[in-house]
């Protein structure tokens, strides 16, 4: 039997005789041509789940623009009103039922419920309706249905509509419909999300965030430097373990940790109390606090353990470097080459005068990596937690079962930071396991590295696991995208020279459309068509800062939605959306509290910054899954034709 015919076969167990498989032949076909779904496209969220979550609610901004042109006759507060009971009903019902009388709440509640059906109709719109059913919650799915089918203004179905809404209130149902009304609202305004790197690190709650991910149906993750490293530290890397908790204490987030993870920094507090007491530790106090207004002594117990938790970092880091000299990392180890009576350390050959020369942990007489025995236990204290800890192993499975360091979507590149150049344009080349690798080829290589470490994550001969620490900080990481991470000089060097970290020749030559077509045709997209979107480095466009470049080939997605950048951004992120219609690139306000916005219904302002209109609409025949669809009409002509030629069998009824 031929492979082709083994495969026919197979498929006829679903499709079992000329019937079905014509049926579902006819589906696919109609299904290709429906509009393309609208994809969301927003990078760097850094833990800020209460914005990002906002984001998903109003779709950044387009619930509010589908209100304004359905309900343009309504008052803006009308509006506003029926956007704040989609995003946040619960919160909207309790407002009102606390402002209202009974009768004056119930007709708001028929007002309000009566527009959103209108609205869910246009949303839905784009889809077939047995997907549309698929998404409806099971004990509303006949109401909401026939609602969403059956139209007022029919004179025939009229009394059979206002019924249907009339028997949610006598069944005292009402509210839990808007509720789930507003839930599919919401949930096919946005047909895919695309994140492009770094959920984790600076804002407190990127847990919240990855749940918040799980729940999402359609969602890709292309990682970023600051994910890969949690990622890492669940694979059971040392180093990433050490890296996430100094983040952590850096920003002032340990609470993330311990009561976000569960993990349990009591060991590295004994340690960081016992050895730094007498240690003012000025450059290790957390940075921008934000919210939170810490006393002295809390800032000295959070830059205590801050500093404790870098030196074992800096130690580990030795091990991983010298066993992997292609990582070209040896200019990181940096504790052999402290004078403590001097105060200094040298640096390509210049001594330079440091801002804390206190280390009472490091043996610079014999060997200044190794660790102490009570920072061997904080190290095996912690990496226990991380490997056995439930919800970040369940969070790192998905962003390896959703993620990957590149995506290609619909002739868009999608990647995090920025692809390894010379700085001629070309691939930079690393040697891995003896054989050179550059391009597509180096990516899937990364790929395959860290993927095979998290698979074997509990043994602990695992060299793979040092791949982590190469994404994190090497030069040619695609997610990093610098000549060296200066960790090590930002905390101990007074002279701010040595502080520069300095960007891949891919940042000041990404704008040349000779690079472009380069990259695009590596990784098979035609340069015709092909987009680039990255995130990584925050820019603000109220600020004059460029980030469409090259034409509309390329989208800067990085608006600083962590609030650790409200220095250098005015605005809280963006998000670049992709309809049937055309690319448009929305920035948002930086967002407070939900509590706020719901109190004024005034939504954060989305303002549309550049508009890229397709010569004509797009249809899923024109997108990737488009491709894949016309793939499975292919093989289900072949089906047909031999169920009619009489090489398979059919089935008198379907399985």
């Amino acid at each position: 039997m031929t492979y082709e015919r083994k495969y026919l076969s197979l498929l006829s167990q679903r499709y079992p005789n000329v019937q079905s498989a014509s049926t579902k032949r006819i589906n696919l076909t109609a299904l290709l041509n429906l509009p393309k779904g609208t994809e969301h496209f927003i990078a760097d969220i850094h833990g800020e789940y209460d914005a990002f979550n906002h984001f998903l609610k109003n779709a950044s901004g387009i619930i509010k623009q589908k209100i304004n042109t359905r309900f343009n006759a309504l008052s803006k507060e009308e509006r506003r009103r029926l956007a704040f009971f989609i995003y946040y009903p619960t919160d909207m019902l309790d407002k009102y039922q606390r402002k209202l009388t009974g009768e004056d709440f119930r007709i708001l509640l028929k007002t309000v419920l009566k527009r959103m059906v209108s609205l869910a109709r246009i949303i839905a719109s784009k889809y077939t309706k047995s997907y549309v059913r698929r998404q409806l919650p099971e004990e509303f799915t006949t109401i909401i249905q026939e609602l969403l089918y059956e139209s007022e203004d029919h004179e025939d179905k009229k009394y059979y509509y206002d019924a249907l809404i009339e028997a949610a209130f006598e069944t005292e149902r009402e509210k839990k419909l808007i509720i789930e009304l507003s839930r599919v609202i919401r949930h096919l305004a946005i047909d895919r999300l695309h994140v492009v790197g770094d959920i984790f690190d600076r804002g407190p709650k990127p847990h919240m965030v990855m749940e918040r991910l799980i729940r999402q149906d359609h969602v890709d993750v292309q990682w970023g430097n600051h994910d890969i490293i949690w990622m890492g530290a669940a694979s059971g890397c040392k180093i990433c373990i050490a890296n996430v908790v100094r983040i952590a204490a850096r920003y002032n987030n340990l609470d993330c940790l311990e009561d976000g993870y569960g993990i349990n920094l009591r060991l590295l507090a004994g340690l960081a109390n016992k050895v730094y007491k007498g240690d003012d530790c000025e450059p290790f106090y957390p940075k921008e606090p934000g919210k939170i207004t810490l006393n002295d002594a809390d800032n000295k117990f959070v830059a205590r353990m801050h500093k404790a938790i870098s030196i074992i970092q800096f130690k580990l880091e030795a091990d991983v470097i010298r066993r992997n000299p292609e990582f070209g990392l040896d200019d990181r180890l940096l504790l052999d080459k402290i004078d403590p009576a001097e105060g200094t350390v040298t640096i390509d050959g210049t001594a330079y005068d440091m801002r804390n020369a206190h280390f009472p942990t490091v043996d610079f007489n014999n060997d200044p990596y190794a660790l102490t025995e009570e920072e061997q236990r904080v190290v095996d204290h912690l990496s226990h937690l991380f490997l056995h800890n439930e919800m970040m192993q369940k969070h790192v499975r998905f962003l390896f079962r959703k993620g990957s360091i590149i995506h290609k979507a619909n002739d868009v590149l999608l990647f995090h930071a920025g692809l390894p150049l010379n700085e001629d344009g070309t691939f930079m080349t690393q040697s891995i396991d003896g054989t050179a690798y550059k391009g597509k080829a180096l990516t899937d290589v990364y790929e395959k590295k860290i993927r095979n470490a998290y698979l074997n994550r509990y043994n602990k001969q695992n060299p793979e696991r040092d791949f982590f620490v190469m994404l994190w900080q090497g030069e040619t990481s695609p997610l990093f995208g610098k000549h060296a991470m200066k960790t090590f000089e930002r905390y101990f060097v007074k002279d701010k020279a040595t502080h520069e970290e300095i960007m891949n020749p891919y940042f000041k030559m990404r704008e040349g459309h000779d690079v472009l077509d380069r990259i695009f045709k590596e990784y098979d997209i035609d340069p015709a068509k092909g987009k680039i979107i990255n995130g990584h480095v925050p820019l603000d466009v109220t600020r004059g800062h460029d980030v469409v470049l090259a034409d509309k080939r390329m989208y800067l997605i990085d608006g600083g939605m962590s609030k650790q950048y409200a220095g250098k951004t005015s605005i809280g992120g963006y998000t670049l959306i992709s309809d049937s219609y055309a690319f448009y690139l929305v920035y948002h306000s930086r967002f407070d509290s939900y509590e706020g916005l719901i109190e004024k219904e005034k939504d954060i302002v989305s303002v549309t910054h550049s508009e890229d209109l397709n010569k004509r609409r797009t249809y899923i025949y024109d997108t990737d899954k488009g491709e894949s669809l016309k793939a499975q009409i292919a093989d289900l002509d072949k089906l047909i034709k031999a169920y009619r030629d009489g090489i398979i069998k059919e089935s008198e009824f379907e399985k």
